[in-house]
């Protein structure tokens, strides 16, 4: 059984830090491409970063770039999201995905929800002005 625990969410000020873990079980970790999502109340669920299964590649979303940062420890199953700079307008549920690595695979396709098979509860992140 396939499963993925975020953790790491919680209650930070403005300009403060967070960084986010994704445990995962149930599958082949460095077989996969891996995700972190976010939701905010009546909004759509949006790609927030990802990252081939090497690490050799990173995606990010233009409002992320230059203050988060997506890396992987394909030793310990485990996904990361260092998240410096925060914004009220950060604030969100993050969820991690993880869907099976392919070549060729576009930014749109490596940001897109709909792109990912297998995903977490959730951990929330509250940022406060």
């Amino acid at each position: 059984q396939v499963q993925l625990v975020e953790s790491g969410g919680g209650l930070v000020q403005a300009g403060g830090s967070l960084r986010l873990s994704c445990s995962v079980t149930g599958l082949t970790f460095d077989d996969y491409m891996m995700g972190w999502f976010r939701q905010a109340p009546g909004k759509e669920r949006e790609g927030v970063a990802s990252i081939t299964w090497s690490g050799g590649t990173t995606y990010y979303a233009d409002s992320v770039k230059g203050r988060f940062t997506i890396s992987r420890e394909n030793a310990k199953n485990t996904l990361y999201l260092q998240m410096d700079g925060l914004k009220p307008e950060d604030t969100a549920m993050y969820y991690c995905a993880a869907v099976l690595w392919t070549p060729f695979m576009t930014t749109a396709e490596a940001l897109g929800a709909s792109s990912y098979n297998y995903w977490g509860q959730g951990t929330q992140v509250t940022v406060s002005s």
